[in-house]
């Protein structure tokens, strides 16, 4: 923009705050589309479909990969392949639709500026989600961005990458999996008692946290937040109000289901082990 004789850099930032919500299968997806990569092949590109809320929430609940190849200074995607697998979705899903794409790595790379120029020609303000699978910190960090253009005068200069907040929301199940996955080497997967045993210490880890905030909060050394507060009651709300004895009860009877469950299905397993070598053996004879 000219003012005085003056050329001015203006930067054009989104007027609605964004945010997204990813489903855990998306994560798992990548990691095993990273995992199956060809060998040439330093990172994996992909689409993420899902929806988007009218208050500017992106519910990220699908993806798949699709195949690049990639230099120093350009990346080539397969958009023919691209197109077939999202008409395929569509047959399936058809209220999932593209909201930005992703790729592994510790962040925004050099082509990723391209790869986004592309997908902002299939929707508008799509996000860029990045997965660090190589562990580059010590965890697989996971960020979202969306990207902005930068301007002087009536030209576009470029493109800045601006994180957005990320909420990844996970059943226990699901947390066990990923905190497993984190893990760069695993000697066995835990059973079943190792992973209750986990979620407890995470439980136990979460109540100490309330405490010490509760008592912060009375001792005067924390500032009371009022949304915590009210989401502290509403949770205390919702629990049953049982003794220790019945809750002991109920808690071993779920236990002894537990064990039934595993029991019956170890014994479907071995059943049908025998089964099948008998009717080995009866093609054979």
């Amino acid at each position: 923009m000219a003012t005085g004789g003056k050329t001015t850099l203006l930067f054009h930032p989104s007027t609605a705050k964004i945010s997204a919500r990813i489903q855990p299968v998306v994560l798992f997806n990548i990691c095993d589309c990273y995992v199956r990569r060809p060998d040439q092949a330093e990172r994996v590109i992909g689409t993420l479909l899902g929806s988007v809320s009218a208050d500017g929430i992106v519910e990220i609940s699908n993806s798949y990969a699709v195949p690049h190849n990639e230099s120093a200074d350009q990346v080539a995607l397969d958009i023919d392949y691209h197109h077939t697998m999202f008409a395929s979705h569509q047959k399936v899903n058809p209220k999932e639709v593209i909201v930005g794409w992703y790729s592994t790595g510790s962040g925004v790379s050099g082509g990723s500026t391209l790869i986004h120029e592309f997908y902002s020609r299939e929707l508008s303000n799509p996000i860029h989600l990045t997965v660090d699978t190589g562990f580059t910190n010590g965890d697989a960090s996971i960020k979202g961005y969306v990207s902005h253009i930068l301007s002087l005068g009536d030209r576009q200069l470029a493109a800045q990458f601006q994180e957005i907040p990320l909420d990844l929301r996970m059943a226990e199940a699901e947390r066990v999996g990923f905190d497993i996955l984190k893990k760069t080497m695993v000697d066995k997967l835990p059973n079943d008692l190792e992973k209750m045993e986990a979620t407890l210490e995470r439980v136990y880890a979460l109540v100490d946290d309330v405490y010490q905030y509760v008592d912060g909060v009375v001792e005067g050394r924390l500032i009371p937040d009022n949304n915590i507060g009210r989401f502290i009651s509403d949770t205390l709300s919702s629990l049953p109000k049982l003794s220790s004895a019945a809750f002991e009860k109920v808690f071993s009877d779920r236990i002894q289901d537990n064990y039934a469950l595993v029991y019956l299905s170890s014994l479907s397993r071995a059943q049908l082990g025998i089964a099948e070598k008998l009717n080995t053996v009866a093609q054979v004879l």
